[in-house]
């Protein structure tokens, strides 16, 4: 691992611990919440282990918050431009999935987040990640499998779907070429 995603890991872990301790929960709450174990918590809050993106996606649905929302409060400063050399980039250690945090940070409730994901991936997420949220995906390279529930969606390059309500879900890229989507993400706030 470099230095720029070892620093990354650090303040993903920290903001995590932020969150975490925001909430008044102990380490055994968030590992009940998630699913994930105390150790594994304790290691990525530290610094120590670089979280993957099923991981990640278990610890923001706990929290209530999409993994770019964490990511972001992680990684990015307030401002209109986010220049292309300035977006966060996280790279999943298990599955070498690429994930770019497009859009800026600011009070709109939209995140673009950019994802390559190569080729035989197969990506679980469960439904917390979806919580309070309407999402698109557009494939802009390539082919992509989304099992969403019970639905498996076939998609090729150019396709645009619109997510139903919160689902545990699979992004599958069945094919020898990495493909690349973009997920459109409409926060909505809690009822």
């Amino acid at each position: 691992m470099n230095t720029i995603e070892d620093n990354l890991n650090q303040r993903i872990g920290a903001r995590i611990r932020i969150e975490r301790e925001s909430r008044g929960w102990s380490l055994s709450d968030l590992t009940e919440r998630a699913g994930v174990s105390r150790g594994m918590i304790h290691k990525i809050e530290r610094g120590e282990s670089s979280p993957t993106a099923a991981l990640l996606a278990r610890l923001s649905g706990a929290f209530g918050i999409s993994m770019s929302t964490l990511i972001a409060r992680a990684e990015m400063q307030e401002g209109k431009l986010l220049r292309f050399a300035d977006q966060p980039v996280w790279h999943d250690p298990q599955t070498d999935y690429l994930r770019r945090h497009v859009s800026p940070r600011s009070d709109m409730p939209i995140d673009l987040v950019q994802i390559e994901l190569p080729a035989g991936s197969d990506i679980p997420m469960p439904a917390s990640a979806y919580a309070l949220a309407r999402q698109l995906i557009w494939l802009t390279k390539g082919e992509l499998v989304f099992v969403e529930g019970d639905t498996r969606h076939e998609m090729k390059t150019g396709d645009c779907l619109e997510l139903g309500p919160p689902n545990d879900c699979r992004f599958i890229n069945e094919t020898k070429e990495a493909c690349t989507y973009l997920v459109v993400r409409l926060n909505t706030p809690p009822a």
